[in-house]
């Protein structure tokens, strides 16, 4: 018959039993663990949304488009005090601005501000106003605009326009500060910002 011992179980007399140390553990709660990192992939998720916005209004912005706000009544009646203006940056890049657009530039007197108004001239011609109306290279046949206000008062010019640069106008041409009294009179293509293309407020509406 034999004896069996488990060792951890032996002992000699007058021997202490030394006892071991445990390190201190710390532990969260489970729902504490499992809710911590949840928590940082909100708060990761939401910062990538708000960085993500940003860099979208900011491409959108200075990029593709315009957003102006329109202070004055000097392109009445297309355009009204208070409209809210979008504008393509890009209408441009594969084409040549043409007579009758509307476009967003800085003021050559002063690039600080922006104007908005019709090109009436192109690169090259010579044009004259008489009695209100619009003649081009000395021709005897008035330029047909149906988007004035009013019938155009005064006579200007003739002027001529360089290459590369455009004569504009506010369709409101008895209440508008264009090239008529400009010191620097011409707006070069290089200076062109964007083609207003729309009004998204108050009454939304294309432009033309």
């Amino acid at each position: 018959m034999g004896f069996e011992y488990q060792l951890r179980d032996l002992h000699f007399p007058g021997e202490r039993r030394k006892k071991r140390k445990r390190r201190p553990q710390y532990t969260f709660p489970k729902e504490e663990e499992k809710r911590m990192p949840s928590v940082w992939k909100e708060v990761m998720d939401y910062l990538y949304i708000v960085l993500a916005t940003l860099f979208l209004g900011f491409l959108i912005n200075h990029v593709f488009l315009t957003n102006a706000l329109v202070p004055t009544g000097s392109m009445e009646p297309t355009i009204h005090v208070g409209d809210r203006i979008i504008g393509n940056r890009l209408a441009y890049a594969f084409s040549e601005p043409e007579r009758g657009d509307i476009i967003i530039f800085p003021a050559p007197d002063n690039e600080s501000e922006t104007y908005i108004k019709r090109i009436v001239g192109m690169p090259g011609e010579t044009i004259r106003i008489a009695d209100g109306h619009v003649y081009l290279n000395n021709s005897d046949t008035p330029l047909k605009e149906t988007y004035l206000k009013e019938p155009m008062l005064g006579s200007f010019g003739p002027y001529t326009i360089p290459e590369d640069c455009y004569f504009v106008m506010g369709d409101n041409r008895n209440d508008s500060l264009d090239a008529r009294y400009w010191t620097n009179r011409f707006v070069s293509r290089s200076k062109i910002e964007s083609k207003a293309i729309f009004v998204i407020f108050p009454a939304p509406r294309t432009l033309s």
